[in-house]
């Protein structure tokens, strides 16, 4: 038996598969944790306390695949990207790392604006440099706390951080460094040039590798730690869309996944570093083939409706929610929602964009509340799908995942929204099987991507067919969805 370990560290939990590279998916463990908001605009988590949980699900699965657990022959890594970890030089963090909803960097992204134009981004890092990134980031610890960017070593992204937890070696892998928005996408390394412009020290970006290469072997201190084998090679891993567009099937171009998660994503691979000539979308490294990721964001994806099921209708499950959203038609009767609650990236790139309901009439009640957010929330990410039309980027097939692959009158949604039919993935954790697949391929376990994607990745028999007369319905409501920002962004501004 050869079974490998795959662990994806997310904004609001860690979760763990173990993979049987002949029998698949053994069992997968997570661990929750919250996003520190210690004042409006911040996004902060500590990099010990996903250390803390990481640790615990893989002890419960040691505990509950015990056999398995000995025959571990690979770790890889999956992780929320754009964020920053800053650790000293004994590798500790020096303050809670700033997440990639994080919107303290306005006025630094106002500066970075205006020494670095669109072209000049456009060449160097195939996107726009956004609030939460790492670059605007490191630019306002050096504002605002330049003593802790003077005793800082490295900065690392957030499943580094895990990664040198295990193996005692500081470094990032090109799909997540890409995501910082300091890196030369093409060139496939950190762009010294701008971080020498801006004046931050070269010496605090660590070494990059491709994905699916050995970074690490697991230590000693870690087989303590979580019983991990010394010894075990570690892989350098991927940014999450990244990994999950593996655990979804895609190995070559033409399919689209539709991610909504916390964050919601449209993302389509591609064997060039092809990007949005407007910024409006993001183009990073993709562990494939040297090729590329592009892909367009929504913020408030599953956590607008988080949002609306625990701060205003206080309801305890999100069952609960799809069924609410079922008793309404289409458009709920007029009512549309923007999921602006943290700004919004694709296609405004917006920091100061905000969320609202638009329509209310007596005649609604929370159910169309429920259904408006979910509209909204697959309208906003339509927005990113026209661009990639536009790009000449074309698929008649979604593949949809995350909590929205979970609710049949979401998935519906998304086939009347985006005129598409839609399939989903057997296994719910694509993200986990990525890391899964990208170490098992590195160490040779598996003859190729392909191979491993064909062997591990199966699709639900049910297929969600756009309805005609809902495409109708969506038509009109995407285009008040579209006015709602346009009439209204001059108030937006904070």
């Amino acid at each position: 038996m050869s079974v490998i370990l795959g662990i994806d560290l997310g904004t609001s939990s860690v979760k763990a598969m173990l993979l049987d590279s002949f029998h698949g998916v053994l069992g997968v463990e997570s661990g929750k944790y919250d996003v520190g908001i210690p004042r409006e605009g911040y996004a902060e988590q500590e990099p010990l306390t996903w250390w803390e949980e990481t640790k615990k699900v893989i002890l419960k699965l040691k505990d509950s695949h015990k056999e398995a657990f000995e025959d571990i022959k690979a770790v890889g890594f999956s992780g929320q990207m754009h964020g920053i970890v800053l650790t000293d030089e004994g590798g500790r963090p020096l303050r809670p790392a700033i997440l990639w909803l994080d919107q303290r960097s306005k006025r630094e992204l106002l500066a970075i604006q205006k020494k670095i134009d669109f072209e000049k981004m456009g060449n160097i890092f195939k996107t726009r440099v956004y609030t939460g990134f790492g670059f605007p980031s490191l630019m306002w610890v050096k504002e605002h706390e330049p003593e802790i960017l003077s005793k800082t070593k490295a900065v690392m992204m957030p499943k580094d951080f895990i990664r040198y937890k295990m193996t005692g070696k500081i470094a990032s892998d090109v799909t997540d460094a890409s995501s910082t928005a300091i890196f030369d996408t093409a060139k496939r390394t950190w762009a010294y040039e701008v971080i020498r412009e801006f004046g931050l020290p070269e010496e605090i970006f660590p070494p990059c590798g491709e994905s699916m290469d050995i970074a690490g072997y697991v230590t000693r201190e870690c087989e303590k730690e979580c019983g991990l084998k010394e010894g075990i090679p570690v892989v350098y891993g991927a940014g999450d869309q990244q990994a999950q567009s593996i655990g979804n099937g895609i190995y070559e171009e033409g399919k689209i996944i539709c991610n909504i998660g916390t964050g919601g994503q449209i993302s389509a691979y591609v064997k060039d570093p092809v990007y949005d000539k407007k910024l409006r979308t993001h183009t990073f490294c993709h562990p494939i083939d040297k090729g590329y990721t592009i892909y367009g964001a929504t913020l408030c994806s599953g956590m607008s409706l988080n949002w609306l099921k625990n701060k205003i209708l206080k309801i305890e499950d999100f069952d609960s929610l799809s069924r609410m959203a079922g008793e309404v038609p289409a458009g709920s009767e007029g009512l549309v929602y923007l999921p602006y609650l943290t700004g919004e990236r694709t296609p405004h790139m917006d920091p100061c964009a905000k969320g609202m309901f638009a329509g209310l009439v007596l005649g609604h009640d929370r159910r169309h509340m429920v259904r408006a957010v979910m509209e909204g929330v697959t309208l906003s990410l339509r927005d990113s799908l026209s661009i990639f039309q536009e790009l000449g980027i074309k698929c008649d097939t979604i593949i949809a995942s995350g909590g929205g692959a979970k609710s049949r009158e979401w998935l519906q949604m998304q086939a009347d929204i985006f005129k598409k039919k839609v399939i989903v993935c057997e296994v719910s954790e694509q993200a986990c099987l990525g890391a899964c697949i990208l170490a098992g391929v590195g160490i040779g376990l598996f003859d190729g991507m392909k191979q491993a994607i064909e062997k591990f990745v199966v699709f639900r028999d049910e297929i969600y067919e756009p309805d005609p007369s809902n495409e109708r319905v969506y038509d009109r409501q995407y285009e008040r969805f579209q006015n709602l920002y346009r009439n209204n962004k001059e108030w937006m501004v904070n």
